[in-house]
């Protein structure tokens, strides 16, 4: 059993590097797809290697995912709001930074969620009958808070309910497999993508040396908003990595782009290793990976996940190593692709997996998302208001 839990661990971690760095090979299509071959695959494997494979994959993901959302703008709901950002320090030649700022932060929220996750299974237990009730109006004074800190409250107010409108309509009124990735990727992948390409000639030489100190106040503060974004999202159902971000940057206004960016890689992580938390407290799953865990094994006990919790503090040491190496082969190769060829292809790539993906319907919306996403640009709005896509149908959610 020992031995097929290692090999099993080592193919998850595996499979996590190829979700991470292909955009729209998700985990929860692995995962489903485990699942569906469970009789076939189950009796060779056992049921709790298997398990153990889909919370490796899922660490390692969180980790890589980082990767073509800085390097390539092509974003999921964990990293769409990272994509500006991420892009920045891409064109400013420091883009491995960017990835190593989103490892530490995963790191950082890894470490941290493990020590707490003893404490939090009392807390989870107690407090979550509490919250469900009182998270629609915290979301709805969120949003408003947004757009009244905006320089154009009015232009925000615009983005944020048209880009929400959407969402709605997406995410609640169309039958489309996977509707977050035409949505997201129009919102914050092409639209992000075309504009680089009408202003930017050409991509400077990355750098490979770190350039400049940590602010280890504003890093702690980042890992600590992390973690509890991604509490948040592990615990309540329909809060998502990309509305805890929207959250955390609330609370924590003046980290600045290297804070953000290790908050980014910390909620993901974090978000996944408390939803153990959530599994064990109140025995449901709040994420793809750990609802394919539970169809697997019906009954899921503390020991199982405490070997989850050992697995993926495992998994996500080896995945940093892994996301690190890969960063600078992305930052090497970088210099030897022309950029603009690189924009066209990458943009390419997301409408050639629309149809793939999300069928006809979802092109349709990639163009109306890539044109919501453009508007942030051009009337010089922060790009978090079009996170009403989400914010929207999880108010509606709560409130409704």
């Amino acid at each position: 059993m020992l031995f097929g839990v290692i090999i099993t661990v080592i193919l998850g971690m595996i499979a996590g590097v190829i979700t991470g760095l292909i955009p729209g090979i998700h985990v929860n299509l692995v995962s489903a797809t485990l699942v569906s071959l469970s009789p076939i695959i189950i009796p060779f494997a056992g049921i709790l290697p298997a398990c153990c494979f889909i919370i490796a994959m899922a660490t390692t993901h969180s980790f890589l995912d980082a990767l073509p959302s800085v390097f390539l703008g092509a974003p999921e709901a964990a990293t769409a709001l990272g994509v500006l950002p991420g892009h920045r320090y891409l064109l400013k030649g420091q883009g491995l930074m960017a990835v190593k700022l989103t490892i530490i932060g995963s790191l950082g929220s890894l470490v941290l969620a493990g020590t707490l996750f003893p404490l939090l299974l009392p807390v989870v237990a107690w407090g979550y009958p509490h919250l469900q009730h009182v998270i629609g109006w915290l979301l709805l004074a969120v949003a408003v808070f947004m757009i009244l800190r905006d320089r154009k409250p009015g232009w925000a107010a615009f983005i944020f309910l048209i880009s929400g409108l959407l969402g709605f309509i997406v995410l609640n009124e169309l039958s489309l497999k996977n509707p977050l990735f035409p949505l997201l990727s129009g919102l914050f992948g092409t639209a992000t993508l075309l504009i680089s390409l009408n202003e930017t000639s050409s991509l400077p030489e990355q750098q490979r040396k770190d350039y400049t100190e940590l602010d280890s106040k504003k890093t702690l503060q980042a890992f600590g908003s992390g973690t509890l974004s991604g509490f948040v999202t592990a615990v309540l159902p329909g809060i998502g990595a990309a509305t805890a971000a929207v959250l955390s940057m609330q609370i924590t206004r003046k980290i600045g782009d290297h804070g953000f960016m290790v908050l980014m890689g910390g909620i993901s992580t974090s978000n996944f290793v408390l939803s153990l938390v959530t599994l064990q407290a109140l025995g449901k799953a709040r994420n793809g990976a750990l609802v394919a865990v539970k169809m697997l094994m019906e009954h899921v006990q503390l020991v199982h996940v405490l070997m989850f919790l050992f697995v993926a503090l495992l998994a996500g040491g080896v995945a940093g190593v892994l996301a690190l190496q890969l960063g600078t082969g992305f930052a090497n190769t970088m210099k030897k692709v022309p950029y603009h060829y690189l924009l066209l292809a990458v943009i390419l790539l997301i409408v050639a997996l629309t149809p793939i993906l999300s069928g006809i319907q979802g092109i349709i919306v990639l163009v109306i998302s890539t044109a919501v996403g453009l508007l942030p640009a051009i009337k010089k709005v922060s790009r978090t208001q079009a996170m009403g896509c989400l914010l929207v149908p999880v108010m509606t959610y709560f409130l409704l």
